[in-house]
């Protein structure tokens, strides 16, 4: 495959560096807010940041922008460090943006002093009344032109906790005519008489994302400040915030913007993927149907899998929708390469070959993985009574039907060539077991003409004599629609058929299988064995080929 070219972002890096930056100051970061865990949306600016610090060799932090103590909590922290170690990064410092609200409470506190900020005792609604909109100027509060030594009273006073939440607002001073809405007079604080899961009690007053974004990246002397479109006109801010506490010293940060990674039939809103856990949709942030990292792990996804997928995705400005498919195709092109086979068979039917007479059984020779021959081959056991799926028979065969009907014949995956003879039926008339005979000389791999007779299918199987019960989970999209989340009520949209689960029988192998393993179930798609201690239970990664019901 053609090797990429730099994209848009490393052209910028390799601009500046061009133009004088000195390489040893780079420094990127990625900033996630713990308020929730990780998701496919994520995956984009973790891999673009840690690669670009791969890249340059340079650092890259992980800092918490912690700034909101009602929605966030210790177990996102750990949850998110969790993820970004498994997926194979390691970063340079932990930061925490709750370790600067002293600096940048000093620092509201001197804007103040220069008339660039201001408290304003108004209430949230009246304030969004007077922000006027992208064709009307806003108005100026009331409270603009409040003296210094007042705002800074009560800035105090917040501080103290000695005011209510709702009561006091700090804003910068900036244009209430500005065409960019976010510059017109932006709050920089609010009352929050919350405990903050690090700082404890200590704080009243907690400063908003864009008064902390650009000045913790100032802080830590981040070089480029990576984030997505929709921040883009965020960035006007950024920089005012920046001069309005200059002068600088050492490297003064650049935002610079990319797209989001949009999946198709995938919601990345954290407020909603926190609506589907509240609502028991599903079974916490790790659910397998959950676009979450930690989802996406339990569901056999691989970090190799993922980070291919964020390099194939690439880095762009211009927003689109990436189909699902895509990522289907990069798991199932890595698993193919590492997964061991496996013989599994998910909706059983008896099948008895009446003409086989060795007693015990026999064994016979199944190759781990036909793409790494290094692995060699194992031994299966083959018995008189045999479990195959359902849909691999019919009583009366549609047309291009080519698998095992009556007096037609089919192959056992790696063993023996097979044909239906007779049906046994239950009271209602189903078939509940396919009386067969085999030829005895068509033993795969025997080197006998019989081996190599050619038949119209081949099917897998396991026998009944020692196979195992197992519990497996087969997943679907937990969306109907390919674009969900843009009505106001997501229950509307979700498939309720989302996850089936089934008893399967598979071949002993797979019992001594540790949590996390991958296989490939013969014909049926990739598994993984769940952390499930009690019962021997696989959820469906992907399928061999899409899958998706349509």
């Amino acid at each position: 495959m053609k090797k990429k070219g730099p994209n848009f972002i490393e052209q910028i890096i390799d601009g500046d560096i061009a133009r004088g930056f000195e390489e040893k100051n780079l420094r990127f970061r990625f900033p996630p807010e713990p308020n929730g865990y990780l998701h496919i949306g994520h995956l984009k600016a973790i891999c673009l940041n840690f690669n670009l610090g791969e890249k340059y060799n340079s650092p890259v932090n992980l800092r918490f922008d912690d700034t909101n103590p009602e929605k966030e909590a210790k177990e996102y922290v750990d949850a998110i460090k969790h993820d970004i170690k498994w997926l194979g990064f390691e970063w340079n410092k932990e930061c925490y943006a709750s370790d600067y609200f002293q600096q940048l409470y000093d620092w509201a506190t001197e804007l103040i002093s220069k008339d660039l900020a201001y408290v304003d005792s108004q209430t949230s609604d009246e304030i969004a009344s007077q922000k006027g909109s992208p064709t009307k100027e806003g108005e100026a509060s009331p409270f603009r032109n409040r003296e210094k030594t007042e705002s800074l009273k009560i800035f105090k006073e917040m501080f103290e906790g000695n005011h209510e939440s709702g009561r006091h607002v700090l804003r910068a001073k900036i244009d209430m005519s500005s065409p960019n809405m976010l510059m017109r007079d932006p709050v920089l604080y609010r009352v929050m008489n919350v405990d903050h899961h690090r700082t404890g009690e200590k704080w009243k007053v907690y400063p908003m994302y864009d008064w902390t974004h650009g000045e913790s990246d100032y802080i830590e002397q981040v070089s480029h400040s990576l984030c997505t479109l929709e921040f883009e006109p965020h960035r006007e801010l950024y920089d005012w915030f920046l001069d309005a506490i200059s002068p600088l010293k050492g490297i003064r940060p650049k935002q610079r913007e990319f797209s989001r990674l949009n999946l198709s039939y995938t919601i990345t809103s954290k407020r909603k993927l926190a609506q589907l856990v509240d609502e028991n949709i599903v079974d916490g942030w790790g659910d397998p149907r959950m676009p979450t990292i930690s989802g996406l792990r339990k569901r056999g996804y691989t970090p190799r899998a993922l980070k291919n997928f964020a390099l194939t995705v690439g880095v762009s400005k211009r927003e689109n929708v990436i189909d699902a498919s895509l990522l289907e195709f990069c798991i199932r092109a890595d698993l193919n390469q590492v997964a061991p086979r496996a013989m599994a068979v998910i909706n059983p039917i008896k099948v008895k070959i009446i003409n086989y007479e060795k007693e015990g059984g026999e064994k016979i020779n199944f190759e781990i993985n036909p793409q790494d021959k290094s692995l060699g081959t194992r031994e299966i056991n083959f018995s008189r009574n045999i479990y195959i799926e359902k849909e691999d028979f019919q009583e009366n065969p549609e047309e291009g039907f080519f698998r095992l009907s009556p007096g037609e014949e089919v192959r056992l995956k790696n063993a023996y060539i097979i044909k239906a003879v007779e049906l046994v039926k239950d009271d209602k008339g189903e078939v509940k077991e396919v009386v067969c005979e085999y030829d005895d000389k068509s033993k795969s791999g025997s080197n006998t003409p019989e081996s190599n007779r050619k038949v119209k299918g081949t099917i897998h199987w396991v026998s009944s004599t020692n196979s195992l019960k197992a519990k497996i989970n087969i997943y679907d999209r937990l969306f109907k629609v390919p674009e969900p989340g843009k009505g106001d009520d997501i229950m509307n949209e979700v498939n309720q058929n989302s996850l089936e689960t089934k008893e399967a029988f598979v071949e002993p192998y797979l019992g001594d299988s540790q949590e996390g393993q991958q296989f490939q179930f013969q014909r049926l798609g990739y598994f993984v064995r769940t952390e499930n201690k009690k019962t021997l239970e696989f959820n469906k990664t992907v399928g061999l080929r899409d899958s998706w019901k349509k």
